[in-house]
């Protein structure tokens, strides 16, 4: 179990992985996988859609981690468009491949929901899936967590609060949004202890490798870009393989501080790409 890797002494280094958008493609992440796994991490983890729209394509591959390649997987599940019913199914799928942890979300609004649909989810904060699944099922439950914040409290304290809720309904170990300034996961962890959070919390790194990324996942994770990162991307984003390389160096130098202060563990979010994630892994080993 994840947790047991968690407790050790050691930080941990784990991957996130997600499903092709194409069907055409699916076939060739299994190959990705393959390559992710000589590095071996100590985990991974497999996105899907909103909604669950990519839930199936999810449950294979997390079952190809765990049965394949021997490695701990953890599944994705979002709220927003599950019913109890739908989760139900999706949880039964899930334990019949043998998957034994899952990340609970909220997950992103599908643009096909109306606000009536919206609002009359039967599962309205990842909290509430997180009570249902640690009543009705034997999986070990992560959760997700935000050192700047969810973008939609309405304070730091708030969103603590709303963590702590989560931890106490059972969540046994948090994974956090992208950062690209250590001081303020540092803050986090110390706020958050304060507050009671006393579960591992894996670190969340994204290797920002082109300028546009800072335009699409990086907004949308509401997380700050600072001065340091601004300036490698103002000096070398027309440039893409100084781009490429600067950002690698970024993410290598963000680690090593990581794992030097002695957290619990960090979770890279991949991008499927195995030569920036060798290139990573070889650097910080």
């Amino acid at each position: 179990m994840i947790n047991d890797l968690l407790s050790k002494t050691k930080t941990t280094v784990s991957f996130e992985v997600f499903p092709p958008k194409k069907d055409d493609e699916f076939q060739s992440v299994f190959a990705t996988l393959d390559k992710l796994a000589l590095l071996k991490p100590d985990f991974m983890s497999c996105t899907y859609g909103a909604g669950g729209s990519k839930s199936k394509k999810t449950v294979e591959i997390a079952s190809y981690i765990q049965n394949k390649l021997n490695i701990d997987s953890i599944a994705h599940i979002t709220c927003v468009g599950f019913k109890k019913a739908d989760l139900e199914t999706n949880c039964e799928l899930l334990k019949n491949e043998g998957i034994k942890n899952v990340l609970a979300l909220r997950g992103d609004r599908p643009q096909y929901m109306s606000d009536e649909q919206f609002n009359e989810r039967e599962f309205f904060y990842a909290s509430d899936m997180v009570k249902y699944l640690k009543s009705s099922t034997s999986f070990q439950i992560a959760g997700a967590c935000y050192p700047e914040k969810h973008y939609e409290s309405a304070s730091f304290e708030e969103d603590l609060k709303h963590l702590k809720e989560k931890t106490d309904a059972g969540v046994s170990f948090l994974i956090s949004q992208m950062f690209f300034d250590n001081a303020l996961f540092y803050n986090f962890l110390d706020k958050a202890k304060a507050a009671g959070i006393t579960v591992p919390v894996c670190a969340g790194i994204m290797p920002i490798t082109s300028a546009k990324q800072i335009g699409t996942s990086v907004t949308l994770s509401g997380s700050s870009v600072p001065k340091k990162l601004a300036d490698i991307i103002a000096n070398y984003g027309d440039d893409p393989d100084d781009m490429r390389k600067a950002g690698i160096d970024y993410s290598i130098a963000q680690i090593l501080d990581l794992k030097e202060k002695g957290v619990d563990g960090i979770h890279i979010y991949t991008m499927n790409r195995t030569k920036t994630m060798a290139e990573i892994i070889n650097a910080i080993s």
